[in-house]
């Protein structure tokens, strides 16, 4: 099942479930290289990550705040990592995008990243979470707090990262940083907002399908199996939107 544009190059979306930080960032490398070499398709990865902090170019060791022995305690593996941005988190509950897009058709990065956003708002809109991106920071916000992150890095005219959502993680993992350099910023959750959406996969058609609304293009879904390795060793999970007939893309 596809959305967008008909007319318009697709986009190939891939849930991966569960995928370690590590892993997914060497498969973002590998896929930019190949849509900048034109041997792989324009895609979108959309998973969860087990527990990780992650430090962007801008990003301080002293913005992360737990100890490492507190962080070896909780399962949290630090990460340093060449997108944009500061500090943030990544872990269960929480739906982490990453487009590997040719941007230059689109004339340059700011654009996606308005694209980013608006997929993400209308995507909450649908479950009745009142977000927005104007006159604020870099994100998604819902009144002063803030409910999703965007950190993009772009190569070659490509780009990779992306964005989280946080739709039922454990919020308390934000108290241990300063996230995104911001100090004393309320960070949010579509649960915290009083909105029971069952899991991060819940939301992934929606913000694949406002991604495609946003810049005009097809979203097809595929499998893991057609990822290029170095690929997280993930089964598909019966019943993700890696199966486009289960995919409840444009309701």
């Amino acid at each position: 099942m596809s959305s967008g544009s008909s007319g318009a190059k697709p986009i190939r979306a891939i849930w991966l479930g569960t995928a370690d930080y590590a892993e997914t960032l060497a498969l973002q490398r590998e896929l930019a290289r190949g849509v900048a070499e034109g041997s792989e398709p324009e895609t979108l990865l959309l998973l969860e990550h087990p527990h990780v902090y992650t430090l962007g170019r801008r990003g301080k060791h002293e913005d992360v705040l737990a100890e490492p022995s507190e962080l070896a305690e909780l399962g949290v593996e630090v990460h340093e990592t060449d997108r944009g941005g500061e500090v943030t988190y990544h872990g269960p509950g929480q739906l982490v995008g990453y487009p590997i897009i040719d941007l230059r058709p689109l004339g340059g990065p700011l654009k996606f990243v308005c694209a980013l956003q608006e997929a993400v708002v209308t995507a909450l809109a649908v479950f009745g979470v009142p977000a927005s991106c104007a006159d604020k920071p870099t994100g998604i916000w819902v009144g002063d707090a803030k409910i999703g992150a965007i950190g993009l890095r772009v190569s070659r005219g490509i780009s990779s990262h992306g964005f989280a959502v946080n739709v039922n993680p454990d919020l308390s993992y934000f108290d241990r940083i300063v996230p995104c350099g911001m100090p004393g910023v309320e960070v949010t959750s579509v649960w915290r907002e009083g909105v029971s959406i069952p899991t991060a996969m819940s939301m992934s058609t929606h913000v694949a399908h406002g991604l495609g609304t946003a810049l005009s293009r097809p979203i097809v879904w595929a499998e893991t199996a057609d990822l290029p390795r170095p690929a997280p060793s993930l089964p598909l999970v019966p019943g993700t939107p890696g199966r486009p007939t289960r995919c409840p893309i444009g309701h």
